[in-house]
C-alpha cells in the first residue's frame, strides 16, 4: 500500500490531497486567520492520525472476531516543547461500546489492537524521514 499526502497553500487557500494506492480524496482544513498555513497544526494532525488509526483498527480487528461494535471513542494527548523538539508523554485512551461483550473481551480486543496499530508502531519503532531536494 502506497500512501501520500500533499498540501498546497497560498493566501486564504489550502488544497489537501490524500492518496492510498489509487484512491484519492481531499480534506478541508481552513487557513489560519492570517490566511497563510493551516489552522490545524502538525501535532494535532499527528495525534488525530493515532486516534484515527486505533479507531479504524478496532473495527477491523472486531470484524475478524465477529464482534459487533456500536461505537469507539479514542483520545490522544501529549506535549510538544520548543522548536524542533519531538513530542513526549504521548498517551491515549479508548472506549469501546459493545454491550454484547464482557469487559475482558473488550480489553483483549484493545490490547491486541494496540499491538498491531500501524501508526502507533511506526512511532514506537521510529522511521527515517528524509527531505528530498
Amino acid at each position: 500500500m502506497i500512501i501520500s499526502a500533499s498540501i498546497k497553500n497560498k493566501k486564504d487557500f489550502n488544497n489537501i490531497i490524500l492518496n492510498t494506492d489509487k484512491n484519492s480524496h481531499s480534506l478541508d482544513i481552513t487557513t489560519k486567520p492570517s490566511g497563510y498555513g493551516s489552522i490545524i497544526n502538525g501535532g494535532e494532525l499527528l495525534f488525530l492520525a493515532l486516534a484515527t488509526c486505533f479507531c479504524n483498527d478496532i473495527y477491523r480487528e472486531a470484524e475478524k472476531r465477529k464482534m459487533k461494535i456500536e461505537s469507539v471513542y479514542v483520545e490522544v494527548t501529549g506535549e510538544f516543547g520548543g522548536v524542533g523538539e519531538p513530542a513526549k508523554n504521548i498517551v491515549y485512551t479508548a472506549n469501546v461500546n459493545a454491550p454484547e461483550y464482557s469487559k475482558e473481551d473488550i480489553n483483549r480486543l484493545l490490547e491486541f489492537t494496540d499491538k498491531v496499530a500501524e501508526i502507533h508502531n511506526t512511532l514506537r519503532l521510529g522511521v527515517d524521514v528524509k527531505l528530498l531536494i
